[in-house]
């Protein structure tokens, strides 16, 4: 106590003195210990749970929380457990790295202690290769252990990414102690699984995995958000309904785009429309077929022709963009703001943006549109991680999701019976039958239907399925990095009167046609070699730099 109160004595000369400072440190504490302070009592919720379930994804809050509330109190009703859900968040393609990353060091783990076995590198590439030799040890051995990352299910992101992670054997059909999974859950609810219910394939997208390592549970579609007063004030009267309409002069620095080689959803979306003119070539070739007279050769020939033209149709939009953002969830915000005019993002940003400024009336000054024809239905899925410390929990959630109760979620009012208790997600369910009138009047989408607009569009992976990638690293050449350069020619073109000419110079799409990019690029990328795919990319970024410039001289020659 004496010695208390002679170290206040001494520190009370030194805060006369240094007044200033000490409030400076008290005010930093104080940013530092608020959030501990004020967090709220269910921050504690992991120190009062029975069971834990760990979930990764890429989902937004509204639907962590409205999914994880729902199945906690069905898990309670059921079982009378607490039950704890720590969710792991981030973007897809960063979790698909934290992943790889995970299963690595945990096999690595397992290798050398429970093996005894000595590691290399090459046995790293290895194990995680789908195509690896029928007789590569370290990929048998992976393939049949338990080795696991402390996480239980998958929940949200595309159909592609499931696709990579099933193949490198992160995803399972069925914990091999337990034998819970998709497997047992599709023998379970065999009325979940059919024509009726949950197709395998719908427009040439897969629903669920023919293995069961994944199934899907939203809906997911690719479109136009717009700004309705920005669009009027640019003279626009008609709302965009095709991908076509973001190229249009008048939109010039007005749109809003995410580097597809940052962002997997607008490389997709890219993807669908340079198949959309696959289809419209092959259709008009199908009319006027001259001398090919097979439909091998039309299709061929229509695939070709029309990848230069969607190509050509990318560069425009990118010439009008204001910006190209690593985060496909600006997009929707800024168009919001008016800040810009339209932009291109997955549905479910669009329709959620719509859904926020939308007026007591019922009006909104934000519209969305998936562009009939122009885009796939595909799936948001969810799966069971390999070696699952909760398995079981993992099935019961994945039942849950693909339940009623889960599918309800999605599309239903909030208030509803069976809907969201806060938030309308604007999800589209991935069960046909709940479709029916009798729940139609409780969606908030009701009017969306996308089993009849999936007839209007086929995907073929045979396309471009193997050309993401290349797509993503061909826009990022001719139009990220070169984007000062394309706004540069489109603005001379446009001043000059779109002479036909010029907008050859602009758009020397030949560089990069069909089959090169295939044979050329597509290995430089295959080899993950970043040496070769700078100098790949610095070549490709100059072509168009020099091709820009040249229909900058021929439109200002011309005025």
């Amino acid at each position: 106590m004496l010695l208390a109160r002679q170290g206040w004595a001494l520190a009370r000369p030194f805060a006369r003195r240094h007044k200033r400072e000490l409030g400076v440190l008290l005010a930093i504490l104080a940013v530092l210990l608020g959030p501990f302070i004020l967090r709220p009592a269910s921050g504690n919720a992991a120190t009062r749970h029975d069971r834990r379930l760990v979930i990764m994804t890429p989902h937004h809050e509204s639907i962590r929380r409205e999914f994880g509330q729902a199945f906690a109190k069905q898990w309670k009703e059921k079982t009378s457990e607490t039950l704890y859900i720590d969710w792991r968040v981030a973007g897809t393609a960063e979790l698909r790295m934290m992943v790889a990353s995970d299963f690595v060091s945990a096999f690595e783990y397992y290798w050398r202690r429970t093996l005894n076995k000595s590691w290399s590198d090459e046995i790293g590439r290895e194990f995680l290769n789908p195509k690896a030799a029928a007789d590569s040890e370290a990929r048998a051995e992976f393939m049949k252990s338990k080795v696991g990352i402390g996480v239980d299910v998958f929940f949200g992101g595309g159909a592609y990414d499931f696709e990579k992670l099933a193949a490198a054997g992160f995803l399972v059909a069925s914990d091999p102690a337990t034998g819970a999974g998709l497997a047992r859950l599709k023998e379970r609810h065999p009325e979940w699984f059919n024509d009726e219910s949950l197709p395998a394939k719908v427009g040439g997208e897969t629903y669920y995995d023919p293995s069961l390592r994944w199934c899907g549970t939203a809906l997911s579609s690719f479109g136009i958000v717009y700004n309705r007063d920005v669009l009027k004030r640019l003279g626009i009267e008609k709302e965009p309904e095709h991908w076509s309409d973001l190229a249009d002069p008048r939109l010039f620095g007005q749109i809003a785009l995410s580097d597809p080689s940052k962002s997997s959803s607008v490389a997709k979306a890219f993807e669908m429309l340079i198949q959309e003119q696959m289809q419209l070539a092959i259709d008009r070739l199908k009319q006027k077929p001259g001398q090919m007279l097979s439909a091998e050769k039309i299709e061929e020939a229509g695939v070709r022709e029309g990848w230069i033209k969607g190509l050509a149709l990318i560069q425009r939009i990118c010439a009008n963009t204001r910006y190209f953002t690593d985060a496909s969830t600006k997009i929707p915000l800024d168009v919001a703001k008016g800040d810009s005019a339209a932009g291109m993002c997955i549905d479910f940003y669009g329709r959620s943006s719509e859904e926020e400024v939308r007026k007591e009336d019922g009006t909104s000054r934000v519209g969305f549109i998936a562009p009939v024809g122009g885009t796939a239905i595909s799936v948001d899925p969810i799966a069971m991680m390999r070696g699952a410390a909760e398995p079981e929990l993992a099935e019961a959630f994945m039942e849950f999701a693909l339940s009623d109760a889960g599918q309800k979620l999605w599309n239903f009012r909030p208030g509803s019976p069976g809907g969201p208790q806060k938030h309308a997600l604007r999800r589209l369910p991935v069960r046909k039958d709940i479709y029916a009138p009798a729940h139609l009047e409780h969606m908030t989408d009701a009017k969306e239907l996308p089993f009849e607009k999936a007839k209007a569009f086929t995907y073929h992976p045979e396309w471009t399925a193997s050309s993401i990638n290349i797509i993503a690293f061909l826009v990022r050449v001719m139009a990220v990095d070169s984007h000062h350069e394309l706004r540069t020619a489109w603005e001379a073109v446009m001043k000059g009167g779109m002479n036909p000419r010029a907008l050859e110079y602009m758009q020397q799409l030949q560089l990069i046609n069909y089959d090169s990019v295939r044979t050329d690029i597509g290995p430089v990328l295959a080899s993950r070699d970043k040496v070769k795919e700078v100098r790949e990319a610095r070549l490709l970024t100059d072509l168009f730099r020099r091709s820009y410039a040249d229909a900058v001289k021929f439109s200002r020659a011309k005025r």
